[in-house]
């Protein structure tokens, strides 16, 4: 499947939960991830702007934990950031892990977050807390495969699209500690 999605980072994330709530958009998520990163040694995945990831997730509505094994590819980064994203939830974390690894994938870096998910329409507008090790500052990505709907939902959160981003997350951290060196 492929999605269109951007970022507005640095967010205040009492502010958009309340104009999430006036624009009555529907929480369908709301979970701690550890995020599980593999490449190959020598970082061809990311250096192309994909990766390979096991995604464990605690879905603190539902009450249970999910497994997913993912492999994301950049495709384009114009306008907004579009990836090939194919991802099948598992039920065995090492045996995930041992698919990659028989491929010649390494763990790279394991990433945990607090992720809060909304439907509006046909668009998910997820809240990112990572750890501060990580990532710093809060966001929000919006993913869509409509662009008119990702326009709409931007505006309709106070933003243009000048705020956006379609920078991978690990461009944005490099440019944030680069500023604030």
């Amino acid at each position: 499947m492929n999605e269109i999605e951007t970022r507005i980072i640095d967010i205040d994330i009492n502010d958009i939960r309340r104009k999430l709530k006036n624009i009555k958009a529907l929480k369908v998520k709301q979970e701690n991830q550890i995020n599980n990163i593999y490449d190959f040694p020598d970082k061809k995945l990311l250096n192309d702007k994909g990766y390979a990831r096991i995604r464990i997730v605690d879905d603190e509505l539902l009450k249970v934990t999910r497994i997913y094994m993912t492999t994301k590819k950049m495709l384009s980064q114009e306008k907004y950031k579009v990836m090939e994203e194919n991802e099948i939830e598992i039920s065995d974390y090492i045996e995930g892990e041992n698919i990659f690894k028989s491929l010649g994938l390494e763990l790279i870096e394991s990433i945990k977050k607090y992720r809060e998910s909304y439907k509006y329409k046909n668009t998910l507008i997820e809240i990112d807390i990572n750890e501060k090790n990580f990532c710093p500052f809060p966001y929000i990505e919006i993913e869509t495969s409509r662009e008119d709907e990702l326009k709409e939902v931007v505006e309709l959160l106070g933003y243009s699209l000048k705020d956006t981003t379609s920078k991978t997350i690990y461009d944005i951290i490099k440019e944030y500690n680069n500023a604030t060196m």
